[in-house]
């Protein structure tokens, strides 16, 4: 029986995941700075909602009001679906520090309580029936604890997959670092795609590889990719070496 699949929404993915992400995949998204990964994981939840698949953003590194301003740059109005209850994003940012936070519907008090996010996040989800959903990044919850990386992202896979949610979790990874952004991470995700930026031949050019990815093929190559003012485009028929 085939696997119900998830598009990703960005031209080209689907291509190179051999249909889109299997359904209720936990996707660690990794990279080093200026890679695009917040771009993908807004694209992913976007192209979601423009064709009725309600979705959830955690925001642990930006203010709401950002993300909401990041997204109509390309022309992803966000505000229209949270109208309609379909979309919702939890600060787990502010603490509910401020006016614009005030405002906001889902608010994590205490963003170092993992169990509070994690109630938090089963609330929007259920909220919205959420089908999708985005944590940027997963890093921060464990980046003065190290150790306790994998035991976060399993229980955040627990709820998400239990729940019947396709996710990405944005791992931050410095530009030299070659791992994924934490020990054991890698064995907790169900997919890991990683995002480069790499210098050829005087300029800096973007590429990505899926390292693993449970309940499909996929291409094993590395593709180059570009953002352009309507988001991100990867060429599964190029190949980028690295010099």
């Amino acid at each position: 029986m085939a696997i119900p699949r998830v598009h990703t929404g960005i031209p080209g993915m689907d291509d190179i995941l051999h249909g889109g992400i299997p359904k209720r995949n936990v996707v660690l998204l990794s990279g080093g700075p200026g890679t695009g990964k917040t771009i993908f994981g807004q694209q992913f939840l976007f192209w979601g909602l423009e064709h009725g698949e309600p979705g959830i953003y955690v925001a642990l590194e930006e203010h709401p009001v950002q993300v909401r301003a990041h997204m109509r740059q390309f022309g992803w109005d966000a505000r229209k679906y949270e109208e309609k209850g379909m979309f919702a994003i939890i600060d787990a940012f502010t603490a509910g520090i401020g006016e614009a936070a005030k405002r906001e519907k889902y608010v994590v008090r205490s963003p170092d309580d993992l169990m509070e996010l994690i109630d938090v996040l089963r609330r929007a989800i259920r909220d919205v029936r959420a089908q999708r959903a985005v944590i940027d990044s997963v890093s921060t919850l464990y980046l003065t604890k190290p150790a306790l990386a994998r035991g976060i992202l399993l229980q955040l896979k627990r709820l998400l997959s239990g729940l019947g949610v396709t996710s990405i979790f944005v791992s931050q990874v410095s530009v030299t670092e070659r791992g994924f952004g934490g020990p054991g991470v890698e064995h907790a995700a169900d997919g890991i795609i990683r995002l480069d930026l790499d210098e050829y031949n005087g300029e800096l050019r973007r590429s990505l590889i899926v390292w693993k990815m449970r309940g499909t093929s996929h291409s094993m190559k590395r593709h180059p990719f570009e953002i352009t003012d309507r988001g991100i485009v990867v060429y599964p028929d190029r190949v980028f070496i690295p010099k």
